[in-house]
């Protein structure tokens, strides 16, 4: 078995100044401008109330635009000086590509020390607060609503990694980024972390960004990025969604928690359908439920090269091609590293340190450096990290 130490310790402050970003900003071309003004009087002067949602580098509202268009648009953060990076990039990788399962950025506003992004508003949330969420939802996700929005994903992700030059890695998939149109279209979201990847380069080290549960093992300990990274998240999300289960449930029993962890255990047994959605009705499709959750596998595995490209995994949802299920192996599980709470709760020595209460979640302040992560929520423990499974792949 392998280990990996980690060293959690905080991370010097983004010395990025408005001018940088008025400089950068005017290299980006076809991005409509918005006022402040009418930014504010869209939301009321961004009344609470229209507030939709809130995240690591400000909050977004709902918007009323001139002519009754409704927007969501989202707000960073005045002392959010890392955010501006990510408003940068968002700006930069999206303005200039569209696609029906990509959220469509409509304007922005750069104004002062504001910086505002204007979305399209989507009237069904996102999956992490719809199918994943722990409140009460309206939205019935039969089986051919989870199936549309599985192939939808999976689109949009085949069109950012294959069709788009430079090719673009998101590198944070997860449910709570996919959003949901009023039709329960799923639309990808959120690009602040993207990064491109020209097409003569295999990897890109970089400091790792992401959330726990999604970051592919490889680069979660290496720091090494490429598209098969997005192919890993995906593939936990496919499970996700024909589930109706997060990645994590930490109120679980140790051995259950972790949800890819489970996906296989089971898909050894031959009991894979044992995990499909009980609250799915009789007209779910059973063996195509499972034949989502083998692809699931094959997006995971611990070696990147196994994992099949996008274009691929599309043609194996819609049944263009078949699942070669010779082809499985063993998933690349850290889920040691979702535990940290939990297992060095267990060291009784005097003075033992604990991790962050939400060790989860990874932005992009954080950072990898000799396989060592940073995270603002530092305590300065130092963990070793032993992946589940002895793998020969």
């Amino acid at each position: 078995m392998h280990c990996f130490p980690f060293l959690f310790g905080k991370r010097a402050e983004s010395a990025v100044t408005t001018s940088d970003v008025d400089e950068e900003f005017a290299a980006v071309q076809n991005v409509k401008l918005y006022t402040y003004k009418e930014l504010r009087d869209a939301t009321d002067d961004f009344c609470p109330t229209n507030k939709i949602g809130e995240g690591g580098f400000g909050s977004v509202y709902r918007a009323k635009l001139k002519h009754g268009k409704i927007a969501a648009i989202k707000v960073l953060s005045a002392e959010s000086q890392q955010g501006v990076n990510e408003f940068l990039t968002e700006i930069k990788v999206i303005s200039d590509i569209q696609h029906e399962n990509l959220v469509k950025l409509l304007g922005c506003c750069v104004e002062g020390k504001h910086r505002i992004l204007v979305y399209n508003y989507m009237e069904n949330n996102s999956l992490a607060q719809t199918l994943l969420g722990s409140g009460m939802c309206n939205i019935g996700f039969d089986w051919q609503i989870r199936s549309r929005i599985c192939i939808g994903i999976a689109c949009g992700l085949a069109f950012l990694h294959e069709e788009v030059h430079p090719h673009i890695v998101h590198r944070d998939i997860k449910a709570s980024n996919i959003l949901l149109d009023k039709d329960l279209a799923p639309k990808i979201s959120d690009f602040g972390l993207a990064k491109l990847m020209p097409a003569n380069v295999t990897h890109v080290s970089t400091r790792v960004a992401g959330t726990l549960g999604y970051l592919a093992p490889e680069y979660a300990v290496r720091g090494q990025l490429t598209r098969r990274a997005d192919i890993y998240s995906f593939g936990v999300l496919l499970v996700e969604i024909v589930s109706g289960r997060n990645n994590t449930n930490k109120r679980l029993p140790i051995g259950e928690r972790y949800l890819l962890e489970r996906t296989w255990e089971y898909y050894q047994r031959g009991e894979l359908v044992v995990l499909v959605d009980q609250s799915l009705d009789s007209k779910c499709d059973l063996d195509e439920a499972c034949r989502f959750l083998k692809i699931g596998l094959l997006c995971t595995q611990d070696a990147p090269k196994l994992r099949p490209i996008m274009s691929t995994v599309v043609k194996m949802l819609t049944g263009e091609i078949s699942v070669d299920e010779t082809k499985i192996t063993a998933p690349g599980l850290i889920s040691d590293l979702c535990d940290l709470k939990v297992r060095d709760s267990h060291d009784d020595r005097p003075g033992a340190k604990t991790a962050s209460s939400d060790p989860n979640i990874f932005s992009s302040s954080d950072s990898v450096k000799n396989s060592t992560f940073s995270s603002r929520e530092s305590t300065g423990a130092t963990f070793n990290f032993t992946p589940v499974y002895e793998r020969s792949v």
